[in-house]
């Protein structure tokens, strides 16, 4: 069979889902897809799909946990539609919907009072607890999805104590707003780490457009869920039960799958344990899966970063005691129980860094139990111990996880907002 004499003039893609390639024949220039003729039409159905519901360019332009991370976000967001569904249903039912007695004024007094606590309970979380929702993405977002099926579960409840069904709501109300905040930041943060484009509006555009899917799915299903579940207490919780297991069990997944090269305290602290013990260097996916996603309280000495001078030193002894054996942009101290670090402000991301990992390795050190130390050591003696540690191992240690593939030009940790200038040790 005699070859096609066409001339190739050209190739183009469009990411890695298409290829095309130019001809001349005969004196025309022809356009033909890359690959088997057959799977044009096929792949017209999947790439409008993917033009609707996936960022252009995917999967070059999110980060490789992208689809993962989606599904079973997609799932928790299913299982979540159809709880509100029944908490919804409660809700209506306590104030008084189907009730001949209730008044509207009644009901929309205790609406008012919902959204009202709600949105004072929306400012004083973001106030407390706004600037460690990065730092902390996965944690707290784990912890509003949690916040929000107790919510619901308060939602499904109420009607059934009248006397106090205000308070329920209410109490219900703060925690919807506190978990709206929470969501909505750690969401955010997630997105940042996705969008490996600078493309974050049209991964947050997808996203939304991906939950208003699951949300019309979920709105067909309790449209037949809502009859059976009426004036049936008992299937109503056993439904609701369902599905928030599902949905905790979603989020848990969803979180475990973000693979983050940032660096923050629960990920440094790890890379660093393990760089002590065995030399041993942990690439992203590895030290995020050994990442805690649920809070830990009392386990180990908390680190404050960016503190005040005060914070770190009280006196002019205790200052030339912080500068002793530290040549760095930043004092450490052990203060009420806290590791504090006082940062100068030509302190680079390195220096941060630098400074957090010392940080840990004190932290680490005074959690110990005190029998397993041969010989109790001042606070001061184990910082003045961390700066030489540091100065032995920081550099090829930072080398190492910049070449595992970690992010070094910005971090995570959660630094304050001081930054102090002091006089060099006194003679």
């Amino acid at each position: 069979m005699e070859k096609d004499p066409c001339v190739v003039l050209a190739t183009e893609r469009y990411g890695s889902a298409e290829s095309w390639k130019y001809l001349a024949k005969d004196g025309v220039m022809e356009r033909r897809r890359d690959g088997a003729e057959g799977k044009s039409r096929g792949n017209s159905v999947v790439g409008v799909f993917k033009s609707v519901f996936l960022p252009q360019g995917y999967p070059e332009s999110v980060s490789d946990d992208y689809l993962q991370y989606q599904f079973w976000d997609t799932v928790q967001a299913f299982s979540s539609s159809l709880s509100g569904t029944l908490a919804t249903q409660a809700s209506l039912k306590g104030v008084g919907v189907g009730n001949q007695e209730a008044t509207v004024a009644a009901a929309t007094v205790t609406w008012l009072l919902r959204d009202g606590t709600g949105m004072l309970g929306r400012i004083l979380f973001a106030w407390r607890k706004g600037n460690k929702l990065d730092s902390e993405a996965k944690k707290w977002r784990l912890f509003a999805d949690g916040l929000n099926d107790i919510a619901m579960f308060m939602e499904i409840l109420a009607p059934y104590f009248p006397a106090f069904f205000t308070l329920i709501v209410c109490t219900a109300g703060v925690f919807k707003s506190i978990v709206g905040v929470a969501g909505g930041a750690t969401r955010a943060a997630l997105t940042v780490h996705q969008a490996r484009r600078d493309n974050m509006a049209d991964i947050s555009a997808k996203d939304g457009s991906q939950e208003t899917l699951v949300n019309l799915a979920g709105l067909l299903v309790s449209l037949i869920l809502i009859p059976l579940v009426t004036d049936n207490p008992v299937l109503t919780l056993s439904l609701f039960f369902l599905f928030t297991l599902l949905h905790l069990f979603a989020n848990y997944k969803a979180v475990r799958s973000v693979v983050m090269e940032t660096l923050n305290e629960a990920r440094l602290s790890i890379m660093l344990q393990q760089y002590l013990s065995g030399k041993q260097i942990l690439s992203p996916l590895q030290a995020n899966q050994r990442e805690p996603v649920f809070f830990e309280f009392g386990k180990t000495v908390p680190v404050r970063l960016g503190v005040r001078l005060q914070e770190v030193v009280q006196s002019p002894d205790e200052l030339n005691l912080a500068l002793k054996e530290n040549n760095m942009p930043y004092l450490l101290g052990v203060r009420n129980g806290c590791v504090c670090v006082c940062l100068g402000p030509e302190a680079s991301v390195h220096d941060e860094i630098r400074a957090m990992c010392q940080a840990v390795w004190l932290s680490g050190m005074l959690s110990r139990p005190a029998s397993k130390e041969p010989k109790q050591k001042s606070p001061w003696e184990m910082v003045h111990e961390s700066h030489k540690l540091m100065d032995g191992i920081f550099n090829p240690f930072l080398k190492g996880i910049e070449a595992a593939g970690w992010d070094v030009k910005r971090t995570l940790l959660n630094w304050d907002e001081w930054r102090v200038e002091w006089k060099t040790k006194s003679h």
